[in-house]
């Protein structure tokens, strides 16, 4: 599958990608979905910004040795 970001121009337009959405050659998933994926993004990285990679590496050994067992 390849995904494309179109800007429509002529509202004619918009009407043939909703055709071509009833036919199901194509599908069309609403912007917001994705801005709100990167919003939540956002605010998870900001409440700990300054975390390092021994901090997470740390912490990913200590979730793997739980699962594990050890």
């Amino acid at each position: 599958m390849e995904t494309l970001k179109i800007d429509i121009v002529n509202p004619k337009a918009k009407k043939i990608i909703k055709e071509l959405a009833d036919l199901k050659l194509i599908t069309i998933r609403d912007a917001s979905s994705t801005k709100s994926f990167t919003s939540l993004l956002k605010k998870l990285r900001s409440r700990n910004p300054d975390i390092s990679l021994n901090e997470i590496t740390k912490e990913v050994e200590a979730v793997r040795s739980k699962r594990h067992g050890n």
